[in-house]
């Protein structure tokens, strides 16, 4: 399974993006999905996370402004992203753990290229 990354770009801080991450793989089932982020000079940070049966925690920094969510009929994840700030740019990645259904061996993803998120003040 590998993920791809999309959605990302320029806006003016205050604004909104939709990140989209869609897995590839039909024989498997996806449990725990992730965004993470990397700025540049900084380790790479958690910043929300999703569980098959939909509930989400948050980093305390994006708490009340990013909503992440899943379709799992499509193996896709997204995250919302309201209110940005300057000190959310960053290279955005996701990340998920998942079964296959024909070896019920238990995988985690590969890391993506990401996607970059620029918010401009």
């Amino acid at each position: 399974v590998h993920l791809v990354e999309s959605g990302g770009g320029l806006v003016q801080a205050g604004g909104s993006l939709r990140l989209s991450c869609a897995a590839s793989g039909s024989t498997v089932s996806i449990n725990t999905m992730r965004w993470y982020r990397q700025a540049p000079g900084n380790q790479r940070e958690l910043v929300a996370t999703i569980y098959s049966g939909g509930s989400a925690n948050y980093a305390d920094s994006v708490k009340g402004r990013f909503t992440i969510s899943r379709d799992n009929a499509r193996n896709t994840m997204y995250l919302q992203m309201n209110s940005l700030k300057p000190e959310d740019t960053a290279v955005y990645y996701c990340y998920a753990d998942y079964v296959d259904l024909h070896s019920h061996k238990y995988y985690y993803t590969p890391w993506g290229q990401g996607t970059q998120v620029t918010v401009s003040s």
